[in-house]
Formats: C-alpha cells, sequence, structure tokens
C-alpha cells in the first residue's frame, strides 16, 4: 500500500491497522482522524479510547483483536470518506480480511457497515448478527457518535457487551439467529449484491 501511488490521500500518513492478525473480532472504522494521522496508528483519540475501553472491559485485551478503518489514510478535515477513496481502497481491505479471516466483523458506523450490508441502516440495524458471505458482521455505532449523547452511548456500550455471545454463538454453530439478508422487503435481496463487497 505505502508503493502504490494510485491511492488518494497521498499528503497522509498510512494507517494500516495493528493487533492480532489471528484474531477473533475484527473491528473496522471508516477512516483515520488526526490523532490516527499522526501516530499512524487507528483509534488513537477520544473515540479509540472508548473503543478500547470497550474491548478491555469484556475482559479481552487490545492485542488480542485487530483495528483498522476502511480507507487507510486521513480525509482533510475529518470529513467522511467518499466513494471514490473507499473504491481504491477496497481491494486492500478485503485482501486484509481474506488473511485475517476472522470469526466476526464489527463495522464501526454507516460507512464502515454499508460496505458489507449496503442497503443497511446503523441505527436499526447495529446490534444484529448478519451473515455476508462465510463471515459474520455485527455493526455497532461508531464510537465517536456514542460520545455525542448519552443515548447513543447507552446504545454502543449495549451492542459492545454482545460479542462475547455473539461470538459463543458462532463458535458453537448456532447460527440460527443470524440474518442471511438485511431486514427489508422492498429492496433486492443482500446476496445479489455480496459481488461487488469482495
Amino acid at each position: 500500500m505505502a508503493d502504490d501511488k494510485n491511492l488518494p490521500l497521498p499528503e497522509s500518513n498510512l494507517v494500516f491497522g495493528e493487533g492480532n492478525p489471528d484474531c477473533d473480532v475484527l473491528f473496522i472504522g471508516e477512516a483515520p482522524g488526526f490523532n490516527e494521522d499522526k501516530e499512524k496508528r487507528p483509534f488513537v483519540g477520544r473515540a479509540g479510547q472508548l473503543l478500547r475501553a470497550g474491548i478491555r472491559e469484556l475482559g479481552w485485551r487490545e492485542q488480542d483483536v485487530y483495528i483498522t478503518n476502511i480507507v487507510k489514510r486521513r480525509p482533510p478535515e475529518n470529513r467522511d470518506p467518499n466513494e471514490e477513496e473507499i473504491a481504491s481502497y477496497k481491494p486492500y481491505l478485503a485482501k486484509q480480511i481474506e488473511i485475517i479471516n476472522p470469526k466476526i466483523i464489527v463495522p464501526l458506523g454507516r460507512f464502515s457497515m454499508n460496505y458489507f450490508l449496503p442497503l443497511a441502516k446503523i441505527t436499526r440495524d447495529q446490534g444484529k448478527l448478519f451473515k455476508v458471505k462465510e463471515y459474520f458482521i455485527l455493526p455497532m455505532l461508531h464510537p465517536a457518535a456514542a460520545l455525542r449523547g448519552t443515548g447513543a452511548m447507552k446504545m454502543f456500550k449495549e451492542t459492545f457487551a454482545k460479542l462475547p455471545n455473539a461470538l459463543l454463538k458462532v463458535n458453537s454453530d448456532n447460527f440460527e439467529e443470524a440474518k442471511s439478508e438485511e431486514p427489508t422487503t422492498k429492496k433486492p435481496k443482500l446476496e445479489d449484491v455480496q459481488a461487488k463487497l469482495f
């Protein structure tokens, strides 16, 4: 990635990700922010501190999971990543997921969630367990969103607390509650759009 001159946002530092490449749980955010660009590490600002505290509160160690973003460089002024940037970094994220091969992927925020579940809505579908191809997806609010209000923080913490049970369910082959498609009746089935994801 460092040698790929076609990737957008070359003025920012590459923030690849960190953690255990043999992990069971992979957290994927949207893009690095100011602190992440400065330290070249994902989720080290206020939102990152909340994420990492949540991991520790489960009794897990940060080095036992993996944390990364879809877009690996900071967009100017911390704006949302655009479609071109997401598309440019997509092959690298897909390869990263393939190598790590986690039991559960936890998209943080709507951009990350919509990478896997294009028709999902973050407030409606966060906290639910989905199956996309061979991967189980459990979307969560982005920790930065959780910092904006008590209701969002409550939702974030409640979903975080579901992770150990979701992992047990996946490991025990008890998949009945995992949703194989997005909760909609009027739009295309998820499997019809999955070919675009990886």
